[in-house]
């Protein structure tokens, strides 16, 4: 409960957070505080209490969130399969500091490798490691659903792992490489007026990848009017129209601008203790932090945006007024027509 405290009201270390707390001690009975909070004791439970206890507790919560959040308007699709965005974020820390973080030789890092739901905005799946460890590892620890699509970026382009996934009988978009060979074996016909450029179905011809993806794979070339660029796509479905395929992968952002927001908005970027537990615990109280303000929106019905949430929250934690009057949001009239009638008196 204190580490949430930290995470929501924004502390920068633990002698701050304490030192929040403790302001208030006339409210630790009704808070759950106990008798007190001190610097040693949260030091010593965020060194060595198990994180593994957040991580599930995070993935109850994640299983909540998406039983109940409703797909976002934009993200409508021809189909009803599941969708998520794989990818990583790497948070600098200092090697002789965190000397378990090995990254480069005098710098040291964390990956924080996330599957996004991108219907619900939730992460399903989350895992820290060292930066160190490459990308592709990750992708052997995601239980693939069968009918899913999985959005990657070409960093993760391992062809022995994307055929796993063609096994799983689930779907895969990912970025090609610039120097795939591929020998078409067939074209489909295009509208070029999508910024489709071509629809080809073949093999690989280098001996390594066709020994890792044995199958044929379809090869779709995309050229963004907004960008002025050309993307070169490949997807083990066949049956979906291209300009679908190049919509699927639009949405990989998406896990971007959640590594944006809980960078900017949650202690995630500096910790409060410095092993591995530590940070690891840090990091799945953040994302149970995420998921329920995720849960409050979409329970109350709220207007606010998730970042208004967490402020508003993060300013109200010691005050007894009840989550759904703090979380109304008045009339956007109403208040221009007050601001209106104060300007009068002057």
């Amino acid at each position: 409960m204190c580490m949430m405290f930290g995470q929501l009201s924004n502390r920068d270390s633990l002698s701050d957070l304490t030192l929040t707390i403790n302001a208030h001690a006339g409210k630790f009975y009704h808070l759950g505080f106990g008798k007190g909070i001190s610097k040693p004791n949260l030091a010593k439970t965020n060194e060595k209490r198990d994180w593994h206890i957040y991580q599930e507790y995070a993935y109850h919560l994640i299983d909540v969130a998406r039983k109940i959040c409703l797909p976002e308007s934009e993200t409508s699709f021809s189909f009803s399969n599941a969708v998520y965005a794989f990818d990583s974020t790497t948070i600098d820390l200092c090697l002789s500091v965190f000397c378990w973080a090995t990254f480069r030789r005098a710098k040291g890092a964390v990956k924080l490798h996330t599957q996004y739901d991108v219907r619900t905005s939730i992460p399903v799946f989350i895992d820290v490691s060292a930066a160190s460890v490459h990308d592709v590892n990750a992708m052997d620890r995601i239980i693939y659903e069968q009918g899913s699509f999985y959005i990657f970026d070409r960093g993760y382009l391992d062809f022995e792992r994307l055929y796993f996934i063609h096994q799983s009988k689930s779907y895969f978009v990912i970025r090609a490489r610039n120097n795939l060979k591929f020998e078409r074996k067939y074209s489909s016909p295009i509208n070029k007026a999508k910024g489709i450029r071509c629809d080809q179905t073949g093999m690989l011809k280098v001996f390594y990848s066709a020994k890792g993806y044995p199958e044929q794979i379809r090869r779709i070339k995309f050229y963004d009017e907004e960008q002025k660029r050309t993307f070169v796509f490949l997807t083990n479905n066949l049956d979906l129209k291209p300009e679908e395929i190049s919509d699927i992968y639009k949405h990989r952002w998406k896990v971007e601008l959640f590594f944006k927001w809980i960078k900017q908005h949650l202690k995630i970027t500096s910790f409060w203790g410095r092993t591995e537990n530590a940070v690891k615990t840090q990091v799945y109280i953040a994302v149970i932090t995420y998921t329920l303000i995720a849960i409050i929106k979409e329970k109350l019905k709220s207007t606010y945006s998730t970042y208004e949430i967490l402020q508003i929250l993060g300013t109200s934690l010691l005050d007894k007024t009840p989550m759904n009057q703090l979380l109304q949001k008045k009339n956007n009239q109403d208040v221009k027509e007050l601001l209106y009638n104060q300007l009068k008196i002057f």
